[in-house]
Protein backbone atom coordinates (compact mmCIF):
# COMPACT_ATOMS: atom_id res chain seq x y z
CA UNK A 1 0.00 0.00 0.00
CA UNK A 2 1.18 3.60 -0.83
CA UNK A 3 1.34 5.77 1.98
CA UNK A 4 2.70 8.88 0.53
CA UNK A 5 1.54 12.14 0.81
CA UNK A 6 2.20 15.80 -0.78
CA UNK A 7 4.14 16.10 2.52
CA UNK A 8 6.37 13.58 1.17
CA UNK A 9 7.21 16.08 -1.89
CA UNK A 10 10.36 18.89 -1.28
CA UNK A 11 8.69 21.56 -0.49
CA UNK A 12 5.47 20.79 0.17
CA UNK A 13 3.40 22.69 2.82
CA UNK A 14 0.17 21.19 4.68
CA UNK A 15 -3.11 22.45 3.97
CA UNK A 16 -5.02 24.68 5.82
CA UNK A 17 -7.19 22.03 7.03
CA UNK A 18 -4.79 19.27 7.27
CA UNK A 19 -3.84 17.56 10.53
CA UNK A 20 -0.28 18.76 10.63
CA UNK A 21 -1.82 22.71 10.92
CA UNK A 22 -3.21 22.22 14.17
CA UNK A 23 -0.08 20.86 16.14
CA UNK A 24 0.36 23.02 18.49
CA UNK A 25 3.61 24.89 19.65
CA UNK A 26 5.20 25.23 23.35
CA UNK A 27 2.87 27.98 24.02
CA UNK A 28 -0.77 26.68 23.46
CA UNK A 29 -2.95 26.42 26.10
CA UNK A 30 -4.49 22.70 26.65
CA UNK A 31 -7.86 24.61 28.31
CA UNK A 32 -8.31 25.95 25.28
CA UNK A 33 -9.06 22.31 23.67
CA UNK A 34 -12.60 21.75 25.94
CA UNK A 35 -14.32 24.40 25.29
CA UNK A 36 -14.15 23.42 21.29
CA UNK A 37 -14.93 20.01 21.72
CA UNK A 38 -18.26 21.68 24.16
CA UNK A 39 -19.02 24.06 21.22
CA UNK A 40 -19.68 21.42 18.84
CA UNK A 41 -21.37 19.34 21.15
CA UNK A 42 -23.32 21.42 22.48
CA UNK A 43 -24.69 22.22 19.25
CA UNK A 44 -24.99 18.26 18.00
CA UNK A 45 -27.05 17.43 21.54
CA UNK A 46 -30.08 19.15 20.17
CA UNK A 47 -30.67 15.72 18.59
CA UNK A 48 -31.71 14.96 22.27
CA UNK A 49 -34.10 17.68 21.98
CA UNK A 50 -36.09 17.23 19.19
CA UNK A 51 -39.31 16.19 20.69
CA UNK A 52 -40.24 19.89 21.02
CA UNK A 53 -41.01 19.92 17.10
CA UNK A 54 -42.92 16.44 16.69
CA UNK A 55 -46.57 18.52 18.05
CA UNK A 56 -46.23 21.87 16.02
CA UNK A 57 -45.35 19.23 12.69
CA UNK A 58 -48.23 17.17 13.09
CA UNK A 59 -50.37 20.39 13.02
CA UNK A 60 -48.27 22.02 10.12
CA UNK A 61 -51.14 22.06 7.62
CA UNK A 62 -54.41 21.55 9.95
CA UNK A 63 -53.10 23.81 12.83
CA UNK A 64 -55.39 23.48 15.67
CA UNK A 65 -57.66 21.21 13.77
CA UNK A 66 -54.76 18.89 12.64
CA UNK A 67 -55.64 17.00 8.98
CA UNK A 68 -55.43 13.65 9.77
CA UNK A 69 -53.98 11.18 7.16
CA UNK A 70 -56.55 8.01 6.44
CA UNK A 71 -55.82 5.04 8.93
CA UNK A 72 -54.90 2.92 5.76
CA UNK A 73 -52.06 5.15 4.51
CA UNK A 74 -48.55 3.63 4.88
CA UNK A 75 -45.72 4.89 6.49
CA UNK A 76 -43.99 5.14 2.70
CA UNK A 77 -47.15 7.33 1.08
CA UNK A 78 -46.99 9.21 4.43
CA UNK A 79 -43.31 10.10 3.35
CA UNK A 80 -44.31 11.60 0.09
CA UNK A 81 -47.86 13.17 0.85
CA UNK A 82 -48.57 16.50 1.03
CA UNK A 83 -52.45 16.49 1.54
CA UNK A 84 -52.52 15.14 5.57
CA UNK A 85 -50.43 16.16 9.02
CA UNK A 86 -47.77 13.72 9.76
CA UNK A 87 -48.33 11.10 12.63
CA UNK A 88 -45.84 12.12 15.49
CA UNK A 89 -45.18 8.47 15.11
CA UNK A 90 -43.82 8.52 11.64
CA UNK A 91 -42.20 11.80 13.06
CA UNK A 92 -40.21 10.17 15.95
CA UNK A 93 -38.17 7.64 12.78
CA UNK A 94 -35.77 11.19 12.95
CA UNK A 95 -34.82 10.48 16.01
CA UNK A 96 -33.88 6.84 15.58
CA UNK A 97 -32.43 7.51 12.46
CA UNK A 98 -30.02 10.28 14.63
CA UNK A 99 -28.72 7.47 16.93
CA UNK A 100 -28.68 4.84 14.32
CA UNK A 101 -26.38 6.78 12.06
CA UNK A 102 -24.33 8.53 15.05
CA UNK A 103 -23.26 4.98 16.07
CA UNK A 104 -22.66 3.57 12.45
CA UNK A 105 -21.06 6.83 11.37
CA UNK A 106 -18.54 6.71 14.18
CA UNK A 107 -17.49 3.22 13.57
CA UNK A 108 -17.13 3.78 9.68
CA UNK A 109 -15.24 6.66 9.72
CA UNK A 110 -13.30 6.68 13.60
CA UNK A 111 -10.07 5.22 11.39
CA UNK A 112 -10.18 8.03 9.02
CA UNK A 113 -10.54 10.83 12.07
CA UNK A 114 -7.54 9.63 13.20
CA UNK A 115 -5.76 10.55 10.51
CA UNK A 116 -7.29 13.49 9.05
CA UNK A 117 -7.25 14.98 12.52
CA UNK A 118 -10.54 16.60 14.22
CA UNK A 119 -10.43 20.31 12.65
CA UNK A 120 -11.05 18.34 9.41
CA UNK A 121 -13.77 16.13 11.00
CA UNK A 122 -15.27 18.54 13.26
CA UNK A 123 -16.28 21.01 10.01
CA UNK A 124 -17.42 18.20 7.74
CA UNK A 125 -19.62 17.23 11.22
CA UNK A 126 -20.60 20.85 10.77
CA UNK A 127 -21.36 20.82 7.30
CA UNK A 128 -23.88 17.50 7.95
CA UNK A 129 -25.45 18.58 10.66
CA UNK A 130 -26.34 22.08 9.90
CA UNK A 131 -26.97 20.75 6.05
CA UNK A 132 -29.35 18.50 7.68
CA UNK A 133 -31.25 21.05 9.67
CA UNK A 134 -31.46 22.66 5.66
CA UNK A 135 -32.70 20.05 3.94
CA UNK A 136 -35.14 19.44 6.49
CA UNK A 137 -36.02 22.99 6.47
CA UNK A 138 -37.03 22.68 2.94
CA UNK A 139 -38.61 19.34 3.61
CA UNK A 140 -40.65 21.15 5.99
CA UNK A 141 -41.61 23.73 3.53
CA UNK A 142 -43.03 21.90 0.83
CA UNK A 143 -43.76 18.91 3.25
CA UNK A 144 -42.02 15.99 2.47
CA UNK A 145 -41.34 13.46 5.42
CA UNK A 146 -38.95 12.13 3.67
CA UNK A 147 -36.69 15.13 3.60
CA UNK A 148 -36.71 15.46 7.33
CA UNK A 149 -35.74 11.70 7.52
CA UNK A 150 -32.91 12.41 5.00
CA UNK A 151 -31.90 15.67 6.24
CA UNK A 152 -31.87 15.94 9.98
CA UNK A 153 -32.01 12.10 10.68
CA UNK A 154 -29.80 10.66 7.86
CA UNK A 155 -26.91 13.52 7.13
CA UNK A 156 -27.56 14.76 10.06
CA UNK A 157 -26.94 11.98 12.16
CA UNK A 158 -23.78 11.69 10.47
CA UNK A 159 -22.71 14.69 11.71
CA UNK A 160 -24.00 13.60 15.00
CA UNK A 161 -21.21 10.46 14.80
CA UNK A 162 -18.61 12.37 13.16
CA UNK A 163 -19.00 15.25 15.93
CA UNK A 164 -19.17 13.26 18.97
CA UNK A 165 -16.03 11.70 18.66
CA UNK A 166 -14.01 14.37 17.18
CA UNK A 167 -12.51 15.60 20.09
CA UNK A 168 -12.13 12.32 22.30
CA UNK A 169 -8.49 11.31 21.04
CA UNK A 170 -7.21 14.56 20.70
CA UNK A 171 -8.22 15.47 24.47
CA UNK A 172 -7.06 12.10 26.00
CA UNK A 173 -3.88 13.02 24.67
CA UNK A 174 -4.32 16.74 26.15
CA UNK A 175 -5.16 15.41 29.75
CA UNK A 176 -3.24 11.71 30.24
CA UNK A 177 -3.48 12.79 33.85
CA UNK A 178 -6.92 13.65 33.67
CA UNK A 179 -8.44 10.93 30.98
CA UNK A 180 -11.90 10.64 32.59
CA UNK A 181 -12.76 14.37 33.57
CA UNK A 182 -11.56 15.70 30.16
CA UNK A 183 -13.63 13.65 28.12
CA UNK A 184 -16.45 14.16 30.58
CA UNK A 185 -16.52 17.95 30.24
CA UNK A 186 -17.27 17.30 26.63
CA UNK A 187 -19.44 14.82 26.69
CA UNK A 188 -21.60 16.53 29.00
CA UNK A 189 -22.12 19.35 26.58
CA UNK A 190 -24.03 16.80 24.28
CA UNK A 191 -26.64 16.11 26.96
CA UNK A 192 -26.78 19.56 27.80
CA UNK A 193 -27.23 20.53 24.16
CA UNK A 194 -31.14 19.91 24.26
CA UNK A 195 -31.02 22.00 27.61
CA UNK A 196 -29.60 24.71 25.75
CA UNK A 197 -31.49 24.07 22.48
CA UNK A 198 -34.99 23.19 23.60
CA UNK A 199 -35.29 26.58 24.73
CA UNK A 200 -34.27 28.34 22.01
CA UNK A 201 -36.06 26.22 19.64
CA UNK A 202 -39.89 26.97 21.42
CA UNK A 203 -38.73 31.29 21.73
CA UNK A 204 -37.91 31.02 17.72
CA UNK A 205 -41.21 29.20 17.11
CA UNK A 206 -43.18 31.56 18.95
CA UNK A 207 -41.32 34.58 16.81
CA UNK A 208 -42.16 32.96 13.71
CA UNK A 209 -45.34 31.11 14.15
CA UNK A 210 -47.69 32.80 11.39
CA UNK A 211 -51.36 31.76 10.30
CA UNK A 212 -50.67 28.75 8.34
CA UNK A 213 -47.34 28.09 9.58
CA UNK A 214 -46.03 27.11 13.02
CA UNK A 215 -42.65 28.68 12.16
CA UNK A 216 -40.59 25.42 12.25
CA UNK A 217 -38.98 25.36 8.68
CA UNK A 218 -37.62 29.02 10.16
CA UNK A 219 -35.99 27.84 13.21
CA UNK A 220 -34.66 25.33 11.62
CA UNK A 221 -32.81 27.39 8.89
CA UNK A 222 -32.19 29.94 11.98
CA UNK A 223 -30.52 27.15 14.25
CA UNK A 224 -28.61 25.96 11.37
CA UNK A 225 -26.76 29.43 10.86
CA UNK A 226 -26.17 30.00 15.46
CA UNK A 227 -24.91 25.96 14.69
CA UNK A 228 -22.80 26.82 12.00
CA UNK A 229 -21.09 29.23 14.03
CA UNK A 230 -20.21 27.84 16.96
CA UNK A 231 -18.99 24.27 14.87
CA UNK A 232 -16.71 25.90 12.77
CA UNK A 233 -15.57 28.33 15.46
CA UNK A 234 -14.97 24.64 17.65
CA UNK A 235 -13.32 23.20 14.52
CA UNK A 236 -10.68 25.87 14.05
CA UNK A 237 -10.15 25.86 17.51
CA UNK A 238 -8.70 22.62 18.07
CA UNK A 239 -5.40 21.61 18.01
CA UNK A 240 -3.62 18.27 18.59
CA UNK A 241 -0.46 17.76 20.80
CA UNK A 242 3.24 17.26 19.65
CA UNK A 243 3.50 12.97 19.91
CA UNK A 244 5.69 13.54 22.77
CA UNK A 245 4.09 16.11 24.57
CA UNK A 246 3.21 15.76 28.37
CA UNK A 247 1.99 17.70 30.81
CA UNK A 248 4.71 19.63 33.18
CA UNK A 249 6.14 18.08 36.04
CA UNK A 250 3.67 14.94 34.98
CA UNK A 251 5.25 11.24 34.83
CA UNK A 252 2.97 8.24 33.56
CA UNK A 253 1.25 6.14 36.09
CA UNK A 254 2.86 2.81 37.31
CA UNK A 255 1.24 -0.23 38.33
CA UNK A 256 -1.08 0.56 41.11
CA UNK A 257 -4.26 -0.67 42.41
CA UNK A 258 -6.15 1.94 40.72
CA UNK A 259 -4.70 2.01 37.53
CA UNK A 260 -3.64 -1.52 37.20
CA UNK A 261 -5.92 -1.67 34.24
CA UNK A 262 -3.97 1.51 32.49
CA UNK A 263 -1.38 0.02 29.25
CA UNK A 264 1.49 1.01 27.69
CA UNK A 265 0.84 -0.54 24.05
CA UNK A 266 -2.04 0.38 21.78
CA UNK A 267 -4.48 -1.50 19.95
CA UNK A 268 -5.21 -1.10 16.21
CA UNK A 269 -8.61 -0.16 15.20
CA UNK A 270 -8.47 -2.83 12.51
CA UNK A 271 -7.94 -5.69 15.21
CA UNK A 272 -10.38 -4.52 17.85
CA UNK A 273 -13.27 -6.66 16.45
CA UNK A 274 -11.11 -9.73 17.75
CA UNK A 275 -10.39 -8.97 20.79
CA UNK A 276 -12.50 -10.08 24.04
CA UNK A 277 -12.01 -6.84 26.17
CA UNK A 278 -13.76 -4.64 23.64
CA UNK A 279 -16.84 -6.67 24.15
CA UNK A 280 -17.25 -6.85 27.25
CA UNK A 281 -16.94 -2.92 27.26
CA UNK A 282 -19.14 -3.09 24.30
CA UNK A 283 -22.09 -4.86 26.56
CA UNK A 284 -21.30 -2.86 29.45
CA UNK A 285 -21.92 -0.16 27.62
CA UNK A 286 -25.11 -1.72 25.95
CA UNK A 287 -26.68 -2.96 29.09
CA UNK A 288 -26.21 0.23 30.87
CA UNK A 289 -27.62 2.82 28.24
CA UNK A 290 -30.23 0.36 27.42
CA UNK A 291 -31.75 0.38 31.33
CA UNK A 292 -31.43 4.30 31.50
CA UNK A 293 -32.37 5.13 27.50
CA UNK A 294 -35.91 3.75 27.77
CA UNK A 295 -36.81 5.53 31.23
CA UNK A 296 -35.32 8.42 29.67
CA UNK A 297 -37.78 8.53 26.84
CA UNK A 298 -40.71 7.48 29.48
CA UNK A 299 -39.98 9.37 32.34
CA UNK A 300 -42.70 11.82 32.03
CA UNK A 301 -45.70 8.96 31.87
CA UNK A 302 -44.30 6.84 34.25
CA UNK A 303 -44.42 9.61 37.08
CA UNK A 304 -48.07 10.42 36.03
CA UNK A 305 -49.31 6.75 35.60
CA UNK A 306 -47.76 5.90 38.67
CA UNK A 307 -48.32 8.34 41.11
CA UNK A 308 -51.26 10.05 40.11
CA UNK A 309 -53.88 12.42 41.98
CA UNK A 310 -50.68 11.65 44.94
CA UNK A 311 -48.19 14.37 42.69
CA UNK A 312 -51.13 17.14 43.37
CA UNK A 313 -52.56 16.03 46.92
CA UNK A 314 -55.33 14.01 45.80
CA UNK A 315 -53.68 10.23 46.59
CA UNK A 316 -57.80 8.75 46.55
CA UNK A 317 -57.53 9.34 42.72
CA UNK A 318 -55.58 6.82 40.41
CA UNK A 319 -54.33 8.06 36.85
CA UNK A 320 -57.18 7.06 35.28
CA UNK A 321 -59.70 8.79 37.43
CA UNK A 322 -58.13 12.79 37.25
CA UNK A 323 -60.31 15.43 35.36
CA UNK A 324 -59.17 17.26 32.10
CA UNK A 325 -57.78 19.90 34.14
CA UNK A 326 -55.99 17.71 36.99
CA UNK A 327 -54.15 15.77 34.28
CA UNK A 328 -52.42 19.07 32.60
CA UNK A 329 -51.34 19.54 36.50
CA UNK A 330 -49.89 16.76 36.55
CA UNK A 331 -47.78 16.62 32.94
CA UNK A 332 -46.53 20.31 34.72
CA UNK A 333 -44.91 18.07 37.12
CA UNK A 334 -43.86 15.62 35.49
CA UNK A 335 -41.98 17.84 33.29
CA UNK A 336 -40.27 19.13 36.01
CA UNK A 337 -39.37 15.75 36.52
CA UNK A 338 -37.58 15.27 32.81
CA UNK A 339 -36.07 18.09 33.31
CA UNK A 340 -34.48 16.98 36.51
CA UNK A 341 -33.23 13.60 35.08
CA UNK A 342 -31.81 15.91 32.28
CA UNK A 343 -29.74 17.96 35.05
CA UNK A 344 -28.37 14.81 36.49
CA UNK A 345 -27.81 13.15 33.48
CA UNK A 346 -25.51 15.99 32.56
CA UNK A 347 -24.20 16.48 36.00
CA UNK A 348 -22.95 12.52 36.14
CA UNK A 349 -21.25 12.99 32.92
CA UNK A 350 -18.73 15.38 34.24
CA UNK A 351 -18.98 14.00 37.91
CA UNK A 352 -18.17 10.34 37.45
CA UNK A 353 -16.34 10.92 34.60
CA UNK A 354 -13.89 13.02 36.95
CA UNK A 355 -14.26 10.66 39.71
CA UNK A 356 -12.91 7.68 37.68
CA UNK A 357 -9.42 8.95 37.54
CA UNK A 358 -9.23 8.31 41.11
CA UNK A 359 -11.15 5.53 41.56
CA UNK A 360 -10.02 4.00 38.08
CA UNK A 361 -12.73 3.13 35.04
CA UNK A 362 -13.46 -0.75 36.32
CA UNK A 363 -14.52 0.38 40.12
CA UNK A 364 -16.71 3.59 38.16
CA UNK A 365 -18.53 0.94 35.93
CA UNK A 366 -18.98 -1.79 39.35
CA UNK A 367 -20.35 1.19 41.33
CA UNK A 368 -22.84 2.49 38.40
CA UNK A 369 -24.11 -1.41 38.24
CA UNK A 370 -24.36 -2.42 41.54
CA UNK A 371 -25.61 0.73 43.04
CA UNK A 372 -28.08 0.66 40.07
CA UNK A 373 -29.18 -2.85 40.86
CA UNK A 374 -30.39 -1.93 44.43
CA UNK A 375 -32.21 1.69 43.12
CA UNK A 376 -34.41 -0.25 40.43
CA UNK A 377 -35.11 -2.73 42.56
CA UNK A 378 -36.45 -0.26 45.14
CA UNK A 379 -38.48 1.44 42.88
CA UNK A 380 -41.90 -0.23 42.94
CA UNK A 381 -41.24 -0.39 46.71
CA UNK A 382 -41.60 3.45 47.16
CA UNK A 383 -44.13 3.34 44.20
CA UNK A 384 -46.39 1.68 46.10
CA UNK A 385 -45.98 3.21 49.57
CA UNK A 386 -46.35 6.88 48.34
CA UNK A 387 -42.60 7.55 48.55
CA UNK A 388 -42.32 10.27 45.98
CA UNK A 389 -39.11 11.91 47.29
CA UNK A 390 -37.08 8.13 47.20
CA UNK A 391 -38.61 6.88 43.95
CA UNK A 392 -37.40 10.33 42.17
CA UNK A 393 -33.85 10.45 43.40
CA UNK A 394 -33.97 6.99 43.00
CA UNK A 395 -34.44 7.93 38.83
CA UNK A 396 -32.07 10.79 39.19
CA UNK A 397 -29.15 8.92 40.49
CA UNK A 398 -29.93 6.44 37.72
CA UNK A 399 -29.71 8.59 34.95
CA UNK A 400 -26.63 10.18 36.64
CA UNK A 401 -25.08 6.77 36.22
CA UNK A 402 -26.53 6.48 32.55
CA UNK A 403 -24.90 10.12 31.56
CA UNK A 404 -21.39 8.99 33.55
CA UNK A 405 -21.28 5.84 31.26
CA UNK A 406 -20.75 7.96 28.12
CA UNK A 407 -18.12 9.94 29.52
CA UNK A 408 -16.32 7.36 31.31
CA UNK A 409 -16.08 5.08 28.54
CA UNK A 410 -13.56 6.78 26.27
CA UNK A 411 -10.98 6.77 28.93
CA UNK A 412 -11.84 3.16 29.82
CA UNK A 413 -10.82 2.33 26.31
CA UNK A 414 -7.77 4.40 26.55
CA UNK A 415 -6.95 2.65 29.67
CA UNK A 416 -7.03 -0.61 28.22
CA UNK A 417 -6.45 -0.01 24.29
CA UNK A 418 -3.79 3.07 24.65
CA UNK A 419 -4.40 6.15 23.41
CA UNK A 420 -3.16 5.85 19.52
CA UNK A 421 -6.39 4.81 17.88
CA UNK A 422 -9.14 5.30 20.53
CA UNK A 423 -11.18 7.56 18.95
CA UNK A 424 -11.52 5.63 16.40
CA UNK A 425 -12.00 2.64 18.75
CA UNK A 426 -14.53 4.92 20.12
CA UNK A 427 -16.62 5.10 17.34
CA UNK A 428 -16.72 1.07 16.80
CA UNK A 429 -17.80 0.86 20.50
CA UNK A 430 -20.74 3.61 19.99
CA UNK A 431 -22.66 1.08 17.86
CA UNK A 432 -23.80 -0.61 21.48
CA UNK A 433 -25.57 2.96 21.70
CA UNK A 434 -27.43 2.83 18.36
CA UNK A 435 -28.37 -1.00 19.69
CA UNK A 436 -29.08 0.29 23.25
CA UNK A 437 -31.26 3.53 21.59
CA UNK A 438 -33.79 1.00 19.68
CA UNK A 439 -33.76 -1.91 21.80
CA UNK A 440 -34.02 0.14 25.05
CA UNK A 441 -37.54 2.26 24.41
CA UNK A 442 -38.93 -0.90 22.66
CA UNK A 443 -38.67 -2.85 25.83
CA UNK A 444 -39.72 -0.18 28.09
CA UNK A 445 -42.91 0.46 25.66
CA UNK A 446 -43.54 -3.42 24.84
CA UNK A 447 -44.28 -4.12 28.56
CA UNK A 448 -46.21 -1.52 29.32
CA UNK A 449 -48.45 -2.04 26.55
CA UNK A 450 -48.58 -6.03 27.80
CA UNK A 451 -49.40 -5.16 31.50
CA UNK A 452 -52.10 -2.71 30.57
CA UNK A 453 -53.50 -5.26 27.85
CA UNK A 454 -53.66 -8.17 30.44
CA UNK A 455 -55.35 -5.48 33.11
CA UNK A 456 -52.50 -5.02 35.15
CA UNK A 457 -52.95 -1.55 37.29
CA UNK A 458 -51.56 1.74 36.04
CA UNK A 459 -49.98 2.31 39.17
CA UNK A 460 -48.08 -1.45 38.83
CA UNK A 461 -47.62 -1.74 35.39
CA UNK A 462 -43.85 -0.74 35.52
CA UNK A 463 -42.96 -3.12 38.22
CA UNK A 464 -41.87 -6.10 36.64
CA UNK A 465 -39.92 -3.57 33.93
CA UNK A 466 -37.77 -2.44 37.08
CA UNK A 467 -37.02 -6.20 37.74
CA UNK A 468 -36.28 -6.29 34.08
CA UNK A 469 -33.65 -3.24 34.02
CA UNK A 470 -32.19 -4.45 37.63
CA UNK A 471 -31.43 -7.84 35.95
CA UNK A 472 -29.99 -5.96 32.68
CA UNK A 473 -27.49 -4.29 34.81
CA UNK A 474 -26.83 -7.12 36.79
CA UNK A 475 -25.50 -8.74 33.42
CA UNK A 476 -23.76 -5.73 32.40
CA UNK A 477 -21.52 -5.75 35.94
CA UNK A 478 -20.68 -9.58 35.09
CA UNK A 479 -19.11 -8.06 32.25
CA UNK A 480 -17.20 -5.21 33.15
CA UNK A 481 -15.64 -7.95 36.16
CA UNK A 482 -14.40 -10.09 33.49
CA UNK A 483 -12.37 -7.33 32.19
CA UNK A 484 -8.94 -7.86 32.70
CA UNK A 485 -5.54 -6.34 31.21
CA UNK A 486 -5.38 -6.59 27.26
CA UNK A 487 -3.18 -9.84 25.55
CA UNK A 488 0.20 -8.34 24.85
CA UNK A 489 -0.12 -9.61 20.79
CA UNK A 490 -3.34 -7.44 20.39
CA UNK A 491 -0.51 -4.48 20.26
CA UNK A 492 1.07 -2.71 17.64
CA UNK A 493 4.66 -3.39 17.15
CA UNK A 494 7.05 -1.02 17.31
CA UNK A 495 7.06 -0.36 13.40
CA UNK A 496 3.43 -0.87 13.42
CA UNK A 497 2.77 1.54 15.60
CA UNK A 498 5.41 3.84 14.03
CA UNK A 499 3.55 3.47 10.44
CA UNK A 500 0.42 4.13 12.25
CA UNK A 501 2.10 8.13 13.46
CA UNK A 502 3.06 8.42 9.69
CA UNK A 503 -0.41 7.81 8.88
CA UNK A 504 -1.72 10.12 11.35
CA UNK A 505 1.18 12.93 10.69
CA UNK A 506 1.78 12.95 14.00
CA UNK A 507 5.78 14.68 14.96
CA UNK A 508 8.19 14.53 17.36
CA UNK A 509 7.79 18.00 18.84
CA UNK A 510 5.88 20.95 17.00
CA UNK A 511 9.57 22.37 16.38
CA UNK A 512 9.69 19.51 13.83
CA UNK A 513 7.32 20.74 11.38
CA UNK A 514 7.44 25.11 12.36
CA UNK A 515 7.60 26.59 8.81
CA UNK A 516 4.67 23.97 7.86
CA UNK A 517 2.12 25.74 9.64
CA UNK A 518 2.41 24.33 13.00
CA UNK A 519 1.21 26.53 15.91
CA UNK A 520 3.81 28.58 17.51
CA UNK A 521 0.95 30.94 19.12
CA UNK A 522 1.18 31.56 23.38
CA UNK A 523 -1.92 31.63 24.95
CA UNK A 524 -2.99 34.90 26.82
CA UNK A 525 -5.22 33.80 30.12
CA UNK A 526 -7.97 36.40 28.60
CA UNK A 527 -8.27 33.95 25.26
CA UNK A 528 -9.02 31.07 27.80
CA UNK A 529 -11.81 32.67 29.98
CA UNK A 530 -13.29 33.93 26.73
CA UNK A 531 -13.43 30.44 24.92
CA UNK A 532 -15.06 29.14 28.30
CA UNK A 533 -17.47 32.16 28.40
CA UNK A 534 -18.69 31.15 24.83
CA UNK A 535 -19.53 27.59 25.74
CA UNK A 536 -20.36 28.36 29.91
CA UNK A 537 -22.85 30.92 29.43
CA UNK A 538 -25.10 29.01 27.12
CA UNK A 539 -24.93 25.83 28.99
CA UNK A 540 -25.78 28.12 32.46
CA UNK A 541 -28.85 29.10 30.79
CA UNK A 542 -29.93 26.15 29.72
CA UNK A 543 -29.31 24.55 33.33
CA UNK A 544 -31.41 27.45 35.17
CA UNK A 545 -33.56 27.09 32.85
CA UNK A 546 -34.05 23.45 33.41
CA UNK A 547 -33.72 24.08 37.11
CA UNK A 548 -36.93 26.55 37.16
CA UNK A 549 -38.49 23.89 35.40
CA UNK A 550 -37.90 21.34 37.97
CA UNK A 551 -38.55 23.11 40.99
CA UNK A 552 -42.19 22.67 39.97
CA UNK A 553 -41.93 19.14 41.14
CA UNK A 554 -41.38 20.19 44.84
CA UNK A 555 -43.95 22.43 45.52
Amino acid sequence: MNTATTLDLPGAKPGFLDKERTIAGPGFSRWLVPPAALAIHLCIGMAYGFSVFWLPLSKALGGNAPLACPADMSLFAELFTTTCDWRISSLTGTYILFFVLLGCSAALWGGWLERAGPRKAGLVSALCWCGGLVISAIGIYVHQLWMLWVGSGIIGGVGLGLGYISPVSTLIKWFPDRRGMATGMAIMGFGGGAMVGAPLANALMRHYAAPGSPGVWQTFLTMAVIYAVFMVAGSLGYRVPASNWKPEGWTPPVAQTNNAMITHGHVHVKKIWGVPQFWLVWWALCLNVTAGIGILGMASPLLQEVFGGSLINLPALGFGQLSKEQLVAIATIAAGFTGLLSLFNIGGRFVWASLSDKLGRKMTYAMFFVVGIILYASVPWSAHNGHLALFVGAFCIILSFYGGGFATVPAYLADLFGTQMVGAIHGRLLTAWSAAGIFGPMLISSLREYQLSIGVPRAQVYDITMYILAGLLLLGLLCNLAIRPVNRKYFMTDEELATEKALAHERASAAAVHGQGSSTFRTPAILVVLAWACVVIPLAYGFWGTLQQAVVLFR
